[in-house]
């Protein structure tokens, strides 16, 4: 159905050396937990809450970026216990719902870390758009 919720619950960033021309930046976004989360607030479907955890480590020990939190999303009760039962035997979900999932975790995560790295003078953890002279 729909994302009702998006929380950080832990956003660590730190700058441990100096930026060198060599330096690889890996990046890892990971779902931790999926677990069923009560709102009194609607009655027409439950949801789910996914734990995630987003990293971006520039190496070689040059800084880390780690950032937890959860997204809400709600569902029929029953694709709600198909789900939760689904994830609980293989730690697997539907394609097209971990994508929306993802994609809503990535966007925020990334445009947070973006922000970070300003902040601790760390180069920025993706590709943005340079204009180049001829």
């Amino acid at each position: 159905m729909s994302i009702v919720g998006f929380n950080f619950e832990k956003i660590m960033i730190e700058k441990k050396g100096k930026v060198n021309s060599n330096l690889k930046i890996k990046s890892n976004l990971s779902i931790t937990d999926v677990d069923q989360e009560k709102l009194n607030v609607t009655s027409s479907g439950d949801v789910i809450k996914f734990n995630f955890e987003y990293t971006a480590d520039y190496d070689p020990g040059v800084g880390k970026i780690q950032l937890l939190g959860n997204l809400l999303y709600m569902e029929d009760k029953d694709k709600v216990k198909v789900l939760l039962e689904d994830w609980k035997k293989d730690k697997k979900l539907p394609k097209p719902l971990m994508a929306q999932i993802f994609n809503t975790i990535l966007a925020k995560s990334n445009i947070k870390a973006l922000s970070l790295t300003q902040e601790v003078n760390l180069p920025p953890h993706i590709k943005l758009p340079i204009l180049k002279s001829e």
